[in-house]
């Protein structure tokens, strides 16, 4: 068993257990590998332990990752999803080679990538990531401005919204994870009171899933707990 499997293992029992807390049913809770510093063999690894969905926080090496995959696994089955900041200028690779993006936090990125996904591909299901505790420097809608860019972008052609993703500052114990991760729920379950019909709140990485699984997560996204500590940076001493 290589340690990409042993790990993509103990989080999917970590991820049983949590939804056996919560009483709810452990195929309600998706699992996202995020493979960000990861080269394309460690996908591969993860592949072949059965994970299929990845996530990338940098759209060039996302994308040169999911080329490389291609040639390295024509028949997997792999969905990708963009999870950092999009910047305007970087859109159009990500419409073009994403399957998901979850982090579209105004109405000019959903344009772009709506105008910039190709007609020959499926529509690329957006998330609106939202920005639940009010972190001045932090990306995301402000919960007062989510359910007119809701609206807004579930408007848009090419682009399927299917719900909310956060990423509230690390608190230190359950049940302050538990209330942050509430408060991306109550706006979840507004706006479908609203009749967005959203099935998708993101929410939840290695240190806190069990909180955002009892809080109502559909998916986590968990990068170290599946492959590791992540490289160091190699710092220039020239």
């Amino acid at each position: 068993m290589t340690t990409i499997e042993g790990n993509l293992q103990q989080v999917r029992e970590r991820l049983k257990r949590a939804c056996a807390l919560a009483e709810r049913d452990v195929s309600a809770v998706s699992l996202l590998a995020v493979s960000k510093t990861f080269d394309a063999d460690a996908v591969c690894l993860a592949l072949a332990a059965g994970q299929h969905a990845f996530g990338e926080n940098y759209v060039q090496e996302g994308t040169e990752k999911i080329t490389a995959l291609r040639v390295l696994r024509p028949d997997a089955a792999l969905q990708w999803h963009c999870i950092g900041p999009l910047q305007s200028n970087k859109s159009r690779p990500v419409a073009e080679q994403f399957d998901w993006v979850q982090s579209v936090d105004r109405l000019k990125i959903a344009q772009r990538l709506s105008e910039q996904r190709p007609i020959d591909l499926p529509a690329l299901q957006v998330c609106l990531q939202v920005n639940v505790d009010g972190g001045a420097n932090k990306s995301g809608v402000t919960p007062e401005g989510l359910a007119e860019l809701a609206a807004a972008v579930a408007s848009l052609p090419r682009l399927r919204l299917r719900g909310l993703m956060c990423i509230p500052e690390p608190a230190p114990d359950f049940e302050t994870q538990r209330g942050l991760f509430l408060r991306a729920k109550v706006l979840f379950d507004q706006l479908n009171a609203q009749g967005m019909g959203l099935d998708t709140l993101s929410m939840g990485m290695s240190d806190d899933l069990e909180a955002a699984v009892a809080a109502g997560s559909t998916m986590v996204r968990v990068g170290r707990g599946v492959f590791g500590s992540r490289p160091a940076k190699v710092t220039s001493t020239a």
